[in-house]
């Protein structure tokens, strides 16, 4: 009798629990949904505010700042809300494997995690529930200090925008830099009225490799207020200065000197530069592009500085760049592996090139199985550069080192920064690296010419690599070996 009541008791007890479970999972989807519907509406008003805004010239500082936060409102809202969609899908099933197989290596396994483990669940859920907090209490904020921005913008003018322009923004776009965008334009078309020497406005421009330094100052250039208000803009390079004395004949209006420096300039080799632009054009501008700071003191102005994008606007822009007119919706496991993308990017100091490399890559074929091999070869490509330099690939690349890319290329290959030789390059074959990626037998057999990325936006950039054997590339920097092994991320 005991052992009956003792089962009736526990199936009971079984049943209450698993009462109190499937409620408990009802009002965590309700909940969520309503998140995700509040998410939705407030992220529709922020972007449309945030397109508008980017379509006008902006002079207030003030303005400028306040469009700086809507945009981080914006991005950090989009990644909660893809997280809060694809929840569910993460709690239907186990950790799937997945069969990777390509025409030169044995078939490989991968596991990435649909569902979390039930001793973190509980833990998970507060980090989400905090995060989605977050980003609706920053919307909100946003949205509730955005009335008088919303004035303001309506009395700045509108910038002119031709059929090709609107395809850009759609497609070839020049992503966030908002803030930066409009302080470039108000530097350009304002008016130095300041006397003597300085009447030469500078505007130095810094940041790191493959942030977009140039792409910012062409997107800028080809604005119609900016090419009417310069009869010439002169691009050059900071190794040759003094070429600009073969211009003196176009230079009687004012003009636009735009100077990319590899390296430091003395001194005195400025001021000459520097005289020579006042003397026949007065009102003439000069922009300097570096990755070196300490060109910031030829500024006139502060100088703008390109960080890499953050985390959030990273992502944003490869899911935009690899799912391309697909709705994403329909592919919520693509979704999740486009996530682990932006965070091996975002690791390699959110290089711009390696972004539309990869969407690109993944933007022609959107099967689960193709995306995890890529994303296995871009992870195995770091780990294996790591091991052996201990340092990671894109700083090896940045300071001239070759890289091993024999995870990419299924055969032992170097890589390292290439400056173009037309001579060289007509002797040489070429492939594009995503189709490498995408078909490691395509490589040639003798050294050949990797493109990295083509720029479909001015100035059209051509990222060159040279590729070589492996053992060559490796008794070239043998003394990178004996630095400190750092951590390897898997």
């Amino acid at each position: 009798m005991e052992v009956a009541i003792s089962a009736v008791t526990g199936e009971l007890v079984s049943r209450f629990i698993s009462f109190l479970k499937n409620k408990y999972h009802s009002l965590s989807h309700a909940q969520s949904e309503k998140m995700v519907e509040r998410l939705q509406h407030l992220l529709m008003r922020v972007s449309i505010v945030v397109e508008e805004a980017d379509g006008r010239y902006i002079t207030n500082s003030g303005m400028l700042l306040q469009l700086k936060m809507l945009s981080g409102a914006m991005y950090n809202g989009y990644r909660v809300l893809d997280t809060l969609r694809y929840q569910n899908l993460q709690d239907i099933a186990g950790y799937e494997k997945v069969s990777i197989n390509d025409s030169s290596s044995s078939s490989s396994y991968l596991a990435i995690p649909f569902k979390r483990s039930r001793t973190k669940t509980e833990k998970d859920d507060k980090a989400m529930r905090l995060d989605t907090d977050g980003a609706l209490e920053s919307l909100e904020i946003v949205v509730a200090n955005m009335v008088e921005f919303v004035v303001l913008l309506g009395g700045c003018e509108r910038m002119s925008r031709r059929p090709y322009d609107v395809y850009l923004y759609t497609n070839n776009f020049l992503f966030s830099r908002h803030h930066e965008k409009q302080r470039l334009l108000n530097f350009l078309l304002g008016h130095n009225d300041s006397p003597g020497d300085h009447a030469l406005a500078v505007l130095p421009i810094i940041g790191g490799v493959g942030v977009g330094k140039k792409t910012l100052v062409a997107h800028v250039c080809s604005d119609d207020r900016v090419r009417s208000r310069f009869s010439s803009i002169l691009h050059l390079n900071g190794d040759s200065l003094l070429t600009i004395l073969d211009h003196r004949r176009t230079m009687f209006r004012m003009t636009l000197v735009v100077i990319e420096f590899a390296c430091d300039v003395s001194d005195d080799d400025w001021k000459k530069f520097h005289s020579f632009p006042i003397r026949i054009s007065r009102g003439s501008k000069i922009i300097i592009i570096s990755k070196l700071k300490t060109l910031g003191r030829f500024g006139s102005v502060q100088p703008i500085f390109l960080s890499v994008l953050s985390y959030d606007e990273l992502r944003y822009l490869f899911k935009t760049l690899a799912f391309g007119s697909v709705d994403f919706v329909e592919h919520p496991r693509l979704v999740q592996i486009a996530d682990e993308f932006a965070k091996e990017l975002h690791s390699m100091q959110g290089t711009l090139v390696a972004t539309n490399m990869y969407a690109d890559v993944l933007r022609r074929n959107l099967d689960v199985q193709f995306w995890l091999c890529i994303l296995d070869k871009g992870r195995r490509f770091i780990k294996r550069n790591l091991s052996i330099y201990g340092v990671h690939p894109t700083t090896l690349l940045g300071q001239g080192h070759p890289v091993d890319i024999t995870d990419v290329a299924l055969h032992p290959l170097s890589m390292r920064r290439y400056t173009i030789n037309v001579a060289i390059k007509e002797e040489l074959p070429s492939v594009t690296m995503g189709e490498l990626l995408t078909d490691p037998n395509v490589r040639p057999k003798e050294d050949f010419i990797i493109i990295s990325w083509e720029s479909r936006m001015p100035p059209y950039n051509s990222f060159a690599r040279l590729v070589t054997s492996n053992a060559q590339g490796t008794r070239e920097d043998n003394a990178l070996q004996g630095r400190k092994r750092r951590g390897v991320p898997m």
